[in-house]
């Protein structure tokens, strides 16, 4: 397959798929039309109430004339019976009149309306008296009221004798209305379509039409007719859904304009039928038939109760068939539903017995749960335990060690003294010996030095006890250390409260101060704490471990 062959179809199935889309828009256009249908309704109603209610102010008779000619207009597609009384009416007052022209529209008037209400003679009688040679400048639409009779005649004859005659004679007043319609005219348009398409010339047809259907405005009926002539010329062309577009786009402006004298919907609704949309097809020939009764429009009666016959038994059909599907789908359904309410039976029992499961494991759980904390709890305890023993052991340990060497240094240190006393009792320094016995010097001296081995020993421990000490008072001012101090007295009062000695009574002794001393000291740190007093000493206690909070 060459490029320019593909390029070709590919361009064909691009415009078939668009036509199609726009087929269905119209189709969805359509069908919205047909369920607002009341609303067209209303509207009409009001412009006809509208149109009656100027003949309450209008005195003469040319204007009432006028009148009933709107009235007629606006009835004739609407209710044939009513614009049959406004045509008479419109006859009656132009005779009164006496105009000529005006008695020979209103008379053309009358005898189309009578072909619409099936009143053929009478139809064909009135026009017997219309006389044109009076009336030069309406020939044109005398021919063409002619031509519609006897086209409704046409359709209407049984035997195709009549038939051929009616048809010739339809065409002989369509070939003379053309001479008469000017070129620019909608009627010389709907005509001439016509004659070209009885010549098979159908592309001009088509030319024609489309350049008509553009220009007229859509709240003119004749919009409808030349939309339903494109439908035939496509019809012609067997150009299927080129043919059910305009028929859609006809029967669209019909309903809209309310005209209940139509064919577009009638035709349509065969199409779809054939089509197999049977729905759409009995809504659309519904329809079409509810109007035309309404209108008393005989000839689209007749038309119509030759097919809704066809389009009702397959509607009918169709129905039987899904009817039978739904007691089939019923019946399955049950079955169905038998076998799910046994699987929901099961599923409810084993759901039953799983909730019972999931509650016990979820109550084993709550106990492994608080087992759990329990044994959390134990092990902190336990940590913290190990952590207070392992600092006693090293605090033991060191602290051991120290006293052991001071306890070695202070024998060697009373071995000399005793050594001193002795030379000095055996040279007979009695005096001397008694001086240096009462003199506390040298207590004191070892006092200073044994403080200075503890300071030494417990910021060696602690090397960062001042500063966190800070952090847990107030006021810092207490911190204060003279040259040469490592730690105070307040500041050794809580170092040994940090060792474990709680004891006021102990600290007193180991300091050399009152119990009221100590007492008093511990309370003005307690007083000066940044937290709650009671907790001081606690926090004092967890300086240097990892458990500070």
């Amino acid at each position: 397959m060459s490029k320019f062959s593909t390029i070709i179809i590919l361009l064909f199935f691009s415009i078939f798929t668009f036509g199609q889309a726009n087929t269905d828009l119209l189709l969805k256009n359509l069908d919205q039309t047909i369920n607002e249908y009341e609303f067209y309704l209303n509207r009409k109603e009001i412009k006809i109430n509208t149109i009656k209610s100027l003949l309450k102010h209008s005195s003469s008779a040319i204007q009432k004339q006028a009148i009933y000619g709107n009235l007629y207009s606006e009835y004739k597609s609407y209710q044939s019976d009513s614009a049959l009384v406004y045509a008479r009416k419109s006859l009656e007052i132009s005779r009164k009149i006496n105009n000529p022209e005006k008695i020979n529209l209103a008379t053309l008037n009358v005898a189309s309306i009578m072909a619409t209400l099936g009143m053929y003679k009478e139809s064909i009688d009135m026009l017997e008296t219309v006389d044109v040679k009076l009336t030069p400048n309406i020939k044109g639409t005398y021919y063409w009221t002619n031509r519609i009779v006897y086209g409704n005649l046409t359709d209407y004859a049984t035997s195709s004798q009549e038939k051929n005659n009616y048809n010739l004679l339809s065409k002989q007043y369509r070939d003379s209305a053309i001479a008469y319609f000017s070129n620019e005219s909608r009627l010389f348009c709907i005509a001439k379509s016509d004659q070209l398409m009885e010549h098979n010339q159908l592309d001009q047809a088509i030319k024609l039409l489309e350049k008509f259907f553009s220009k007229t405005p859509s709240q003119d009926p004749d919009k409808a007719v030349i939309a339903y002539i494109i439908s035939e010329v496509y019809q012609l062309k067997k150009d299927k859904e080129q043919e059910k577009k305009w028929l859609i786009i006809s029967a669209i402006s019909d309903l809209q304009l309310v005209k209940k004298e139509n064919i577009s919907l009638r035709k349509l609704a065969f199409i779809m039928y054939e089509q197999g949309e049977i729905d759409s097809a009995y809504k659309y020939i519904k329809r079409s038939l509810e109007d035309a009764l309404f209108c008393n429009a005989k000839l689209r009666t007749y038309e119509i109760s030759k097919m809704l016959p066809i389009i009702n038994e397959a509607y009918q059909h169709k129905n039987e068939t899904i009817r039978k599907q739904l007691i089939l789908f019923l019946i399955s359904a049950g079955v169905l539903l038998f076998f799910l309410l046994g699987a929901l039976l099961l599923l409810f029992k084993q759901m039953k017995k799983l909730a019972n499961a999931q509650k016990a494991i979820s109550l084993a759980n709550t106990k492994l749960s608080e087992l759990n904390k329990e044994l959390n709890a134990i092990n902190e305890r336990l940590n913290h335990t190990n952590t207070t023993l392992a600092e006693a052991s090293l605090l033991k340990e060191i602290y051991i060690g120290r006293y052991m060497d001071q306890c070695s240094d202070y024998i060697a240190k009373l071995d000399e003294y005793g050594r001193k006393l002795s030379v000095m009792a055996t040279a007979g320094k009695m005096n001397e010996l008694i001086k240096m016995v009462k003199s506390n010097v040298h207590i004191e001296k070892e006092l200073k030095e044994f403080y200075t081995n503890f300071d030494q020993t417990f910021l060696q421990l602690f090397p960062n006890f001042i500063e966190e000490f800070s952090k847990l008072i107030v006021d810092k001012e207490v911190l204060h250390l003279k040259q040469g101090e490592l730690l105070n007295t307040e500041l050794r009062i809580f170092a040994l409260i940090r060792l474990g000695i709680k004891d006021s009574t102990k600290i007193a002794e180991f300091l050399r101060y009152s119990v009221s001393t100590i007492y008093n000291y511990r309370s003005q740190l307690k007083n000066k704490s940044l937290g709650p007093r009671e907790e001081f000493e606690s926090k004092v206690m967890l300086i240097g471990t990892s458990n500070k909070n």
